[in-house]
């Protein structure tokens, strides 16, 4: 069995609940890592030779880097307000400072980066709010750093699935270098649910089967999708979060879906 689910745990003396680094994932871009800190405590890391994108999913912080300081930033409590997060951008060689105003949690999004691009806040109002598909297949969307905001690698958004609905559905995938029509992103999904003691359904599978996983996910759980279709399923009376990382040779966003569900596209209105 792959072994695609990383778990979230206790912090540690930093406050890191969760990480996956492209060693363990068995890939060459998306590096994801999660810190849960107290009001008052603090964190402090660079970002060495990678481009970050730090995202307040919950809380509020002080955030300071080498050139700039972003004071008392963040909004919502929770992920399920669903109002759009504040994020940092931040170049490699930048060492950065964060200070917990109220409890926090943050993700840290990295890829590879060629250092062409300054560090910048992210407010609520700089992201893309769209809702995509119908009835079964609804979710809505923030876009965090899509491809045509500045970056080197990344691409960062996250989701809301409503209970009893599908996302990436009809299954699509994004594992070949063969643009126009598909771009190889490597991907992680970082899961939230409500209530916490539920649970989502994910599916990672490729065309010949040779990778093809079934995973119930829990809440603050972690999958690596490092090639293959992989929706997500939202049960009845669980509403389902996640935050997805990508990145890879081309910074850009291109997939193809699944054949044998193809036909869905047009009927669900989907992307």
């Amino acid at each position: 069995m792959a072994e695609l689910i990383v778990k979230s745990h206790k912090p540690d003396k930093q406050g890191k609940s969760l990480e996956i680094t492209p060693e363990q994932a068995g890939w060459d871009h998306v590096g994801f890592e999660v810190f849960a800190l107290k009001k008052g405590e603090e964190l402090e890391k660079n970002t060495e030779d990678r481009e970050v994108c730090l995202v307040l999913l919950s809380g509020r912080a002080d955030v300071a880097t080498n050139h700039q300081s972003f004071e008392n930033i963040g909004e919502r409590m929770d992920v399920f307000e669903w109002i759009p997060p504040y994020s940092v951008y931040l170049p490699p060689k930048e060492r950065y400072h964060i200070q917990a105003r109220t409890d926090l949690e943050v993700a840290v999004c990295s890829a590879p980066s060629n250092g062409n691009y300054e560090p910048r806040l992210i407010s609520p109002y700089d992201v893309g709010k769209e809702k995509r598909g119908t009835d079964h297949l609804t979710r809505h969307i923030h876009n965090i750093l899509p491809e045509d905001k500045p970056a080197d690698s990344l691409l960062v958004v996250e989701v809301l699935t409503p209970q009893g609905s599908w996302s990436g559905f009809p299954p699509h995938k994004h594992d070949e270098e063969n643009l126009p029509y598909e771009s190889k992103l490597e991907e992680t999904y970082y899961h939230k649910i409500q209530p916490e003691s539920g649970f989502a359904f994910q599916r990672v599978y490729t065309d010949d089967r040779s990778l093809d996983e079934n995973m119930i996910v829990n809440h603050n759980d972690a999958v690596m999708v490092p090639k293959g279709y992989h929706p997500v399923a939202a049960p009845p009376g669980h509403n389902v979060y996640f935050l997805n990382v990508m990145a890879g040779p081309e910074r850009v966003w291109k997939f193809q879906t699944d054949p044998e569900h193809e036909w869905l596209l047009d009927h669900y209105k989907v992307y």
